[in-house]
């Protein structure tokens, strides 16, 4: 955690000096005052920002009975309140976790991944995205992203003005401040949210359990993506670093940013936990059932 404030520092002085470039002493605090309000919406609105974007839709008990009793459970274990939950109906397989604090946290699920996972899989998914909540990474995130985007808003309205702080044409100057600037603060981003992805996969095995859920959760998310193009993150690779693995194609050179730890070095670690002791059983639905439909539940998967 040290680390990660330390880092969410260095973006702010980051923001700073670019406001200071343009525009000296009183461009840096016109920058920070910029960073405090973009802060402050990100605490604020960036939850239901970001779940307007996806599209996600709420559902109930009564709309989805054994995911609603399985969040139930997970949240119970992890000492929080229930999260709310949504569906987003989108075929490739993937998961996040929003809101700005437990009593304001949100996990959202793809259909493509209730469709793939069976219950062990699905439960590894939700326990970690109840981890993200749990240490408020979401909230992390949304700050980090905030300032990531306000860091390049502001380099290239610098680029545009081509002036330093002297308000003499500066055009070098500009040029590296637009180059250098944002990909600092991606570096930056980039390792925040890594630090918080390995976290999360570690408190999500022990609240389900069992590590090999969510190791063979994420083998699953990782192939099932592939050949599912998920549109709506590919407009807005912002909200990229949010998912349990990175919704991006790659296409336009995402993978040099990405925001995710290699999926298989996350297995690894994951596997490497070991059996957990106290792990329940988790019956296994019919062989072409769902066990994600409006169909009462008739017993609770974790009893």
């Amino acid at each position: 955690m040290l680390k990660t404030f330390i880092l969410l520092g260095g973006l702010t002085a980051l923001f700073m000096a670019v406001g200071y470039a343009l525009g000296g002493e009183s461009g840096a605090l016109m920058a920070l005052l910029m960073a405090g309000g973009m802060n402050l919406f990100a605490w604020w609105g960036s939850d239901r920002m970001v779940l307007r974007m996806h599209n996600a839709q709420p559902v109930t008990e009564a709309e989805a009975p054994q995911l609603y009793r399985m969040t139930a459970e997970l949240a119970a274990r992890a000492g929080m309140p229930m999260p709310a939950l949504y569906i987003i109906h989108e075929d490739q397989p993937n998961a996040f976790a929003t809101g700005r604090s437990p009593e304001r946290g949100a996990v959202a699920v793809n259909t493509g991944l209730l469709d793939l996972m069976n219950e062990r899989e699905v439960a590894g998914v939700i326990a970690h995205e109840l981890a993200h909540i749990k240490h408020r990474d979401t909230l992390i995130m949304a700050v980090t992203a905030t300032l990531a985007g306000a860091i390049g808003f502001l380099a290239q309205f610098g680029f545009m003005l081509g002036r330093g702080r002297d308000n003499r044409p500066n055009p070098i100057a500009t040029i590296l401040m637009v180059i250098l600037a944002p990909m600092a603060a991606m570096l930056v981003q980039m390792a925040i949210s890594r630090a918080r992805e390995f976290e999360a996969d570690a408190e999500g095995a022990r609240l389900c359990g069992d590590p090999s859920w969510l190791a063979n959760g994420l083998a699953k998310l990782e192939r099932g993506k592939i050949g599912h193009l998920n549109q709506t993150a590919e407009a807005n690779p912002g909200s990229a670093h949010m998912f349990i693995i990175n919704p991006l194609s790659g296409l336009r050179m995402d993978r040099l940013f990405a925001t995710h730890p290699p999926t298989q070095e996350r297995i690894a670690r994951l596997m490497a936990m070991g059996p957990m002791r106290g792990t329940p059983a988790m019956p296994q639905a019919p062989r072409g059932a769902s066990p994600w439909s409006a169909a009462p539940a008739k017993r609770n998967p974790w009893a």
